[in-house]
């Protein structure tokens, strides 16, 4: 598996959206994100490092406006911390490899599911579908991506 880092490189290669949720904390508006609608089958990764986060198995329509999965993909992928900005207390998610600010996660997900919803702003993955993950080296995870709908 290829190492997972934050470089230079592919930091300028994002778009200020991408630059601003990522790096600097930011939140895309609801309903706007890239991926909110997308069922298509695959792996969801960090925009800057690569590192797997989502499988599409584990996506569902939680209303919030934003993608929505139930738990990422190995729990080592994502760091969870208090975030205490705009008045509330909630934890924020960040990716382990980049530290790249992903979004929240709060505790009304399904509760057939875990009881998580993991609330990721789509400015801060890119989606690599079913068919393209072996030859973009995720194959390891093709398995955990049919969907159980």
């Amino acid at each position: 598996m290829p190492p997972y880092q934050k470089t230079a490189e592919a930091v300028s290669r994002l778009t200020p959206e991408q630059y601003r949720v990522t790096q600097k904390s930011g939140t895309e508006p609801p309903g706007t994100g890239e991926y909110l609608a997308n069922e298509e089958p695959g792996i969801y990764v960090d925009i800057v490092s690569g590192e797997p986060l989502f499988g599409s198995a584990d996506k569902f329509e939680s209303g919030c406006g934003w993608p929505s999965f139930t738990k990422p993909i190995e729990p080592t992928t994502v760091n969870e911390l208090k975030d205490s900005a705009h008045g509330m207390t909630r934890t924020e998610v960040r990716s382990t490899c980049a530290d790249s600010h992903l979004g929240h996660v709060f505790p009304d997900g399904p509760a057939d599911r875990g009881g998580l919803r993991y609330c990721i702003n789509s400015a801060s993955l890119r989606f690599v579908h079913r068919d393209d993950m072996q030859a973009e080296g995720y194959g390891a995870y093709i398995d955990q991506m049919e969907h159980s709908k």
